[in-house]
């Protein structure tokens, strides 16, 4: 049976279901709803979000239906602006004790009328309790307030001549649909992790003691060689291919510069190299000349110029993103949580209490579908100032 969770503050715990609103309902009926909650966590629940692949309400509304979630939705917004005029904290107070019943019936019977269109048109994704955990996880950051130096953070823009760090944003709103691949992308009201100026990570405070950056050793070409069956050379892939392939002629540095270089280029040639990293031979097993196939279950259209790029990043991406919430579960009510993700890398924030933990979640994140990947670890007091620890 469809339902729609209309808050997750216990204080103000509402369900739609079978077009009446209740104060609870039974667990056996919770099967279906349009997107994921923390207070959904643990349930066997089927999302239409991400059937349909996190496309919003009224994108997949049918043509009789979009007028009328306009409407509904505009209203929604009045009734928000007038509490926020009025200086009401809805964080204090349930929005939906504070609307008329009637309003909250029509809107949650058409949320539910577009939910059931979804798994009714829709397949069910291969990722789909991936993206569920994800999405939860995501939620996690979400809930956490960054540790941000604003008075750092605004003398630097007055000396750079840069935009201001909003001191309304102090979250971070992943979406976890911004790209094709899979990978993150925040929203416009978040805190801009994934875009911030280098030089304002300094600006950024753990809430405990130290930040702890994890990340592994040349993700993308490790990710090549697992997706090719092959063994990872435990020393650094970089410092490994300047012996093997450039019989030392270059730096680590043009090393890495020449075989990105090749690997994206279909038209490079590099005998060598492909020895190693057999592009059609990956391409062959993964891509059936219109879609991706990742191991992580993502089924991706791509043009053929784009297809190694698009297995690479995308399974690069999720390789990260499960090891980041296998950590997460390590952490579950401890003092240190998970701050925020960042391109290829986890940062937790660490509370001195919990440093016997530190051997764990390294050998955790290490581990993952390719086997034991050679993984980087930094320290810091802000995330300006990492150090690796070597």
């Amino acid at each position: 049976m469809i339902f729609q969770l209309l808050d997750s503050k216990e204080e103000c715990y509402k369900i739609f279901c079978a077009g009446e609103l209740h104060e609870d309902y039974s667990d056996e009926v919770l099967t279906h709803t349009w997107s994921p909650s923390l207070s959904l966590e643990g349930r066997d629940v089927q999302y239409a979000q991400i059937w349909c692949h996190g496309k919003s309400l009224l994108e997949v509304s049918q043509e009789n239906n979009k007028n009328r979630y306009r409407l509904l939705n505009e209203k929604a917004k009045v009734f928000l602006k007038t509490f926020h005029n009025a200086m009401v904290n809805l964080d204090e107070v349930c929005f939906y004790d504070s609307v008329p019943e009637k309003f909250l019936l029509d809107f949650y019977d058409l949320k539910t009328q577009i939910t059931q269109d979804v798994f009714e048109t829709c397949q069910k994704p291969k990722n789909h309790d991936f993206m569920r955990d994800l999405i939860l996880f995501l939620k996690k950051i979400e809930s956490k307030e960054l540790n941000i130096d604003f008075e750092l953070a605004n003398s630097f823009d007055e000396k750079k001549g840069s935009a201001k760090l909003s001191s309304k944003k102090t979250r971070i709103n992943y979406n976890p649909w911004g790209t094709v691949t899979g990978r993150l992308t925040t929203e416009k009201d978040s805190f801009p992790i994934l875009t911030l100026n280098r030089e304002l990570r300094n600006c950024i405070r753990p809430q405990n003691d130290l930040f702890l950056e994890l990340d592994y050793n040349a993700a993308e070409l490790r990710v090549l060689l697992g997706l090719l069956g092959h063994s990872q050379p435990a020393e650094d892939i970089h410092s490994w291919l300047a012996k093997s392939v450039f019989d030392d002629k270059y730096t680590r540095d043009e090393v890495k510069k020449k075989v990105f270089a090749w690997l994206y280029n279909p038209k490079s040639k590099n005998k060598k190299l492909n020895e190693i990293f057999n592009r059609q031979e990956v391409l062959q097993k993964y891509y059936d000349g219109q879609h991706v196939m990742t191991p992580f279950g993502r089924v991706i259209e791509a043009p053929e110029d784009k297809a190694l790029n698009y297995l690479i990043q995308s399974t690069s991406s999720d390789m990260m993103l499960t090891s980041a919430m296998k950590l997460g579960k390590i952490l579950k009510n401890k003092k240190s949580f998970v701050s925020f993700c960042i391109h290829d890398s986890i940062v937790l924030d660490m509370s001195a209490e919990d440093k016997q933990l530190v051997d764990q979640l390294e050998k955790e994140f290490s581990s993952g579908l390719f086997g034991c990947l050679r993984t980087n670890m930094s320290l810091g007091t802000d995330f300006g100032n990492m150090k690796r620890i070597e």
